[in-house]
Order: structure tokens, then C-alpha cells, then sequence
């Protein structure tokens, strides 16, 4: 009997859901673009969201096409391992599972301190509730949770449509200002920050890749992939834009600066005060998605990774019964991996914000364009039986040729100005502790793959190919009834 998720459980609207969830607007909108703004003092920020937007958008084309084609819930882990080598599955497997875990446990922090601020109390209190909150959600079905995140997401974009028309509405240099598309403003010195902070903003769109197995149609894996980019794209642009409208684009990253100006709180307020509260309580409502739709994924790759024996076996588990449901021992393992996070910071007594969320984000960030960047290597190497008889040369040629290009100048800007992002003091040495953990996990997952190979090679000979056939699992429907 094969071990599966459900299949045919997840619609196109579904997968969109998860990678625009998972992305934030919310926290974007209220973190995200302030502090860049606050940060760089990079006036032509919207100019570097739409950039940034087309580079990860091409890049993900490679990476949606092989996703559909491996069909592994595990996406990078299935993708590497057939695309370049066994071993290299494995090292993006531990790369993929660390920037995950990075990035979802860092909204811990963030949520903790929102509501410590609000409500007071203890910031690790209020984390170790969204850690069960997250954790009991998890390891039910996965319609449960899409449909909690279609839900956030939808008055998210509500109150960001709604800041975007109020910054416009009332300019504060009397007019509009174009300023923030003038490419002449990007050559700055901070615009390696801006690039760092605007690749984060969108990690997270990869997001429905994990969800191939359980998809009702694997074709919608990229189509919802890439119009999550592009979408959300548009949207930060125009919510970074209508920002620099309302502070006034020379002035914007000052007033970005001064927690009294209250940004976007206060140019929210200019539709009516009732529109601060619901935007605190949904920003806090959405922290909690994104965590959930990461929470997700990562259940996903443990059960994958699990089920051909790369992991212990026995976190392959489901939640029922039956052959397929959800990943109950991926969703356990990372409950229990973010509570150990989430224990350990307080202890250390470390910021929840400056230094628990601003890290681990970035480490995440990080990691996930380094695995988009090698998924398409992984499609221009693809071996023709994988690419299929109808492969485009867009696909499998050019997007990831364009992409590796583009996406290579993204990560050195990114890990060039790594000090930036992190609020670290010229010359400090610290950052590069981010790049040199993702090159030590991949290191780690070339070992490991080279031990599993020489005592286990019936396991070794299945990495990436632990998939169950389509005929071999029943429909979630035909289970239940």
C-alpha cells in the first residue's frame, strides 16, 4: 500500500491561495515596505517591486515545468535529483527545508511582538499560541486551511487596495509624482537593500510547486505560480507608489523612519478611523496564515522525503486511516521545530523583530532564490523523457536562461548588501553567516546523499522517484465515500 496525499483536492484558485497567502500582503504592506523605505531611502522602490517581480516570475517558469513534469511534493528535492543528480536532490531537500522552516518560525517572532505591542504581555507567550494555533490546523484536511487563507487574503487585498487609493488621493506635494518608476533614481546605495527586501516579499509564490500531488489539474501548478508573482507584483508596486505619494517622494523614507508618522496606519485613517482597527486585526489574522501556508509546505517535504526513506520513515505518516490525507508527521515534526526556535530565542533573550524576524527571513529569502535559480539549471539539463514530447523552448530554454541571468545579478545584490538588510554596521562579518548555513546544509545533504548510497542503495536509486502512480491512490472523494 503506497503512502499518498489526496489527490484531487486542490484547485487552481486553491494553489494561487497558497502562494499569495503565504507571500503576505498584509505584512508587506505594514513591514515590508515601510522599512525598506525606512532602510534604504530608495525612492524608486516601486520601480525595484516590478524588476524584482519579472525576475522571479521568469525564474519561476523553469521551475513550475519541472514541477509538473516530477510531480514530487518535496519540489526542489524532486526537481534537483532529476534534473541534476541524486545527490543534489538531497542537498536542496535540507536547503529547501531549512529556508522554509527559517522563514516560517521568523513570523513567530513578528506575531509575538505585534501583539505583545497591542495587547501586552510576553512576546513568546503570544508565539507559543500561534505556534498550536498553526500546529491543530495543520494536520487537518487541506481544504480547511485553504479556505481560512482565501479568506484573510481577500480583505487583505481589501485594505491595501484601500491604502493604495487613499495615499494617492491625497498627495502630499499637491500632485502625482512619477518619481518612483524613474530608473534614474536606481542608481543609489542602497538599492542592493531595496532588491534584498523586495526578493523576500515575494518568497512564498513557490508555494503551490508542494502542492502538485494534490492538485486537480498539475498544468494550474504554474499558471498559479507565476500570476501569484505577478499579481502581488503589481500590487507592492502600487502600494510602495501610493506611499511615496502621500509622504511625498522626497520625503517618504523620513517619515518611513519616524515611528510617529504611524505609516500606512495613518493614511489609512484618512477613509475613517474604523479602518486602523481592522487593519491591525487582519495584519495579525494574516501573519497567522503565511505561517500556516509555510507550515504546510514544510509538512510536505518531510512526508516526501520521509516516504523514500531520505528521512526516518516513520514521519511519513498521514492523519487517517487511509492511504491519503495529510502529512500528520511532517506537520508534527514542525510544530516541534518551532517550538525549539521559538524556546531558544526567548531564552537567549534575543528581539523578536530586529533579530529573530529580520534573520531568519532573510535566511530564508535567501535560500528559496537559491533553489529557484538551480530548478532552472535543473529544466535547461532536464533529460528529454522528463520534458515530454510537447516541451516549448520557452519553458525549458529561454525562461531559465533569462532567469538564471537575471537572478544571479538579484543574489549577489541580495547577499552584497546582506549588512543592510539586517541592520548589521558596515564591515561587520555577521551577515555572512547566512550564506555560509545554506552552503553548510547543502553540503550536509551531498554527504548524506553519499552515505545513503553506499548502505542503502535501493533507497539511494529512489530519491525523487518515490512518487505514487496516478492509478495507485484513489480520489480523497471515492475515499470518503
Amino acid at each position: 500500500m503506497q503512502v499518498a496525499l489526496a489527490r484531487r483536492t486542490l484547485t487552481p484558485f486553491g494553489l494561487w491561495v497558497f502562494g499569495a497567502a503565504a507571500s503576505a500582503p498584509m505584512v508587506v504592506l505594514a513591514g515590508g515596505i515601510v522599512a525598506t523605505y525606512a532602510t534604504t531611502g530608495v525612492e524608486a522602490l516601486p520601480l525595484v517591486f516590478v524588476l524584482v517581480a519579472g525576475v522571479v516570475a521568469v525564474l519561476a517558469v523553469g521551475y513550475t515545468a519541472m514541477a509538473r513534469q516530477v510531480g514530487h511534493a518535496a519540489a526542489y528535492y524532486g526537481i534537483l535529483a532529476h534534473g541534476l543528480g541524486r545527490s543534489w536532490g538531497v542537498a536542496a531537500g535540507l536547503v529547501a527545508l531549512t529556508a522554509y522552516n527559517a522563514i516560517q518560525t521568523s513570523l513567530f517572532g513578528l506575531f509575538g511582538a505585534t501583539l505583545a505591542g497591542q495587547l501586552g504581555g510576553a512576546w513568546w507567550v503570544w508565539a507559543g499560541i500561534a505556534v498550536a494555533v498553526v500546529g491543530v490546523v495543520g494536520v487537518r484536511a487541506i481544504v480547511l486551511s485553504t479556505r481560512v487563507l482565501a479568506a484573510v487574503l481577500a480583505v487583505s487585498l481589501l485594505i491595501v487596495t484601500a491604502f493604495t487609493l487613499a495615499g494617492l488621493a491625497q498627495p502630499a506635494d499637491g500632485g502625482l509624482s512619477w518619481e518612483g518608476f524613474d530608473a534614474s533614481s536606481l542608481a543609489v546605495s542602497g538599492i542592493g537593500g531595496a532588491v534584498a527586501f523586495c526578493v523576500a516579499a515575494f518568497m512564498g509564490t513557490d508555494a503551490p510547486g508542494s502542492f502538485v500531488e494534490e492538485a486537480i489539474d498539475r498544468r494550474s501548478v504554474g499558471r498559479a505560480t507565476i500570476a501569484a508573482v505577478l499579481v502581488l507584483g503589481g500590487v507592492y508596486a502600487a502600494a510602495a507608489w501610493a506611499m511615496g505619494i502621500a509622504a511625498g517622494p522626497r520625503s517618504v523614507a523620513d517619515v518611513a523612519a519616524d515611528p510617529a508618522a504611524g505609516l500606512p496606519l495613518s493614511v489609512l485613517e484618512r477613509l475613517g478611523g474604523w479602518w486602523v482597527p481592522l487593519a491591525q486585526t487582519v495584519l495579525i489574522c494574516a501573519i497567522i496564515t503565511s505561517m500556516l501556508a509555510f507550515h504546510s509546505v514544510i509538512a510536505r517535504y518531510v512526508f516526501a522525503m520521509a516516504r523514500e526513506g531520505v528521512l526516518p520513515a516513520g514521519l511519513a505518516r498521514t492523519g487517517s486511516a487511509t492511504r491519503v490525507s495529510a502529512p500528520r508527521g511532517g506537520s508534527l515534526t514542525q510544530t516541534g521545530i518551532a517550538v525549539v526556535v521559538v524556546g531558544g530565542f526567548a531564552l537567549a533573550g534575543a528581539d523578536p523583530v530586529a533579530v529573530m524576524f529580520t534573520w531568519l527571513s532573510a535566511l530564508g529569502a535567501m535560500g528559496l532564490l537559491c533553489l529557484l535559480l538551480a530548478a532552472s539549471v535543473a529544466a535547461v539539463r532536464a533529460p528529454a523523457g522528463l520534458r515530454g514530447p510537447k516541451a516549448g523552448v520557452w519553458e525549458w530554454r529561454l525562461a531559465p536562461v533569462i532567469g538564471v541571468a537575471g537572478g544571479v545579478v538579484v543574489l549577489a545584490l541580495m547577499v552584497g548588501n546582506v549588512d543592510s538588510l539586517l541592520g548589521a554596521p558596515p564591515g561587520s562579518r555577521a551577515p555572512l553567516l547566512l550564506p555560509a548555513i545554506l552552503v553548510a546544509t547543502a553540503i550536509v545533504g551531498g554527504l548524506w546523499a553519499g552515505q545513503v548510497r553506499r548502505s542503502r542503495p535501493e533507497v539511494y536509486a529512489g530519491i525523487g522517484r518515490g512518487t505514487p502512480a496516478t492509478h495507485a491512490v484513489p480520489d480523497a472523494i471515492n475515499v470518503s465515500i
